[in-house]
Formats: structure tokens, sequence, C-alpha cells
């Protein structure tokens, strides 16, 4: 299991392969963001996209997706999070593409009103297939601590 002790400020973590599917861009858009150029070829060709696009939120959920299959993988002891400080939507998702993400931990510190708890900092990329970036955030996670009764640094 990693815990608050076992996070480096600095170090990296590249994961994931997700295909976005046309199916499914139309599928979330037309629950969560319907707009034309999320759903219609024709309506899409008439934007800057050129073509279907996923929503940024539906970005934002297959960047998520990745995020908590590495968690799982690699047994992270994570409690969640209290949000999200910046999200870009930096370049367009198309059907066809394939999605990776990168972290990096940025900085940590143990809770001072709860002992059992961690909190960090990463930056989050999501890359395509072709290496640009699509989203990029940072945000905070919880984490537990191994040892609660250890002094807080």
């Amino acid at each position: 299991m990693l815990f608050y002790e076992d996070l480096e400020i600095g170090s990296r973590q590249s994961f994931g392969a997700y295909e976005v599917t046309r199916e499914e861009v139309i599928e979330f858009a037309s629950r969560y963001d319907p707009q034309p150029f999320h759903l219609d070829d024709e309506a899409a060709a008439e934007t800057h996209f050129g073509k279907i696009s996923a929503s940024g939120w539906h970005t934002g959920s297959m960047t998520m997706r990745m995020m908590v299959d590495n968690m799982e993988v690699n047994r992270q002891a994570g409690l969640g999070s209290p949000g999200i400080d910046k999200l870009r939507w930096v370049k367009p998702v198309y059907p066809g593409d394939t999605l990776r993400v990168e972290t990096e931990i940025l900085a940590k510190r143990r809770s001072k009103s709860r002992p059992e708890m961690g909190l960090f900092q990463s930056r989050s990329r999501t890359f395509n297939q072709n290496d640009e970036i699509v989203l990029e955030m940072e945000s905070t996670g919880l984490i537990r601590v191994r040892d609660p009764e250890a002094p807080i640094e």
C-alpha cells in the first residue's frame, strides 16, 4: 500500500491508454454537454473543431478513470480530493484519439487537524497519441498516513 510517507516531491508517473470512441463522445455529450459540436458532424464542421470533439468535461472524466485505475494498481491509500485548483482544456479530443496521463507530485504536508491524513498537490497532464497535451490540471489529494502517531514535521 502506498501511503503519505511514500510520496516524493518531484516524482512522476506515466500511465493509461484510453481509446476515445465516437459512441462514447456522443453518449456523454447527449447526457451532460449537449452542444452541437459534440453531437453533430455538420454542426462541428462549422466550428474551429472541424469535426465532433469530446466535451472537456468528458476529457476530465476519462482522465479521472485512468487516475483511479492507476491508484488501484499501485494500491494507493487515497482518501479523495478537496478539489482542483487549475483546469485547462488545452487541445480538443476527438474520436479515435488514445489518451494517457502523466502526474507529478508538487508538494505535500501532514494535516494538523487530522493526523491520520496527509495532503499533496500534483500536476496532471493528459496527452493524446501525438504526445500533445489535451488537459492540464493541478489538484490536491488526500492520502492516509502510515503512522498517525508520528510527530508532524
